[in-house]
């Protein structure tokens, strides 16, 4: 009767220790992270990830049992990102033209998405062997919110390091670093989820 908890939680708590590992290893901690912490941007930048993160985790419990309907859970999961799309609009407004392109791009943009996918790996790995010794009846949306999951959860683990606190960035390159382990989760979902 606790498979499904036991699984998620041994999942997220490896996935998690594995991505803070690599970024200890490969990136490091940011070195003006108490500084960055009294700035509002800097919680926003953590929110994001963290609600995506929350909306992620309830569709992959949904789809990890058999019958079980997703709901208003893709609501939840677009929310945060329309929110965030929105702020980065209002922010873009508001600048002066020739800011618009660092706003945008920052100093990591090429790096980022990169990173956050490479920071979800172990946690991806955990969750589809915790997704594959349940029930899931579609495979390749199962596998996808595996992969959300992941993503946000790199993305969380990613921002103690990453230097850009611009809105527009987040909504960009942050997205699609979340967005890499989805549809490869959507990809090899079939391969790995079926019964």
């Amino acid at each position: 009767p606790n498979a499904l908890r036991s699984r998620y939680v041994a999942a997220l708590g490896w996935g998690a220790f594995g991505a803070t590992l690599l970024m200890a290893i490969m990136l490091g901690v940011r070195p003006d992270l108490a500084k960055a912490a009294l700035l509002p941007m800097f919680w926003i930048k953590l929110a994001f990830p963290s609600v995506l993160l929350a909306g992620a985790l309830l569709a992959t419990l949904r789809l990890s049992r058999p019958g079980a309907r997703l709901g208003r859970v893709p609501l939840a999961i677009v929310t945060p990102v329309v929110v965030m799309w929105l702020i980065a609009a209002v922010m873009l407004l508001g600048a002066a033209p020739a800011v618009r392109d660092e706003m945008i791009f920052g100093i990591s943009w090429t790096a980022c998405p990169i990173y956050i996918a490479a920071l979800s790996a172990p946690a991806f790995v955990a969750l589809l062997w915790a997704m594959k010794g349940l029930a899931p009846t579609r495979p390749a949306l199962a596998g996808a919110a595996s992969g959300l999951l992941a993503g946000a959860l790199g993305a969380l683990v990613y921002a103690l390091h990453c230097p850009e606190m611009a809105a527009p960035f987040l909504a960009i390159w942050y997205l699609l670093g979340m967005l890499i382990p989805a549809a490869a989760g959507a990809v090899v979902g079939p391969l790995l989820l079926r019964w």
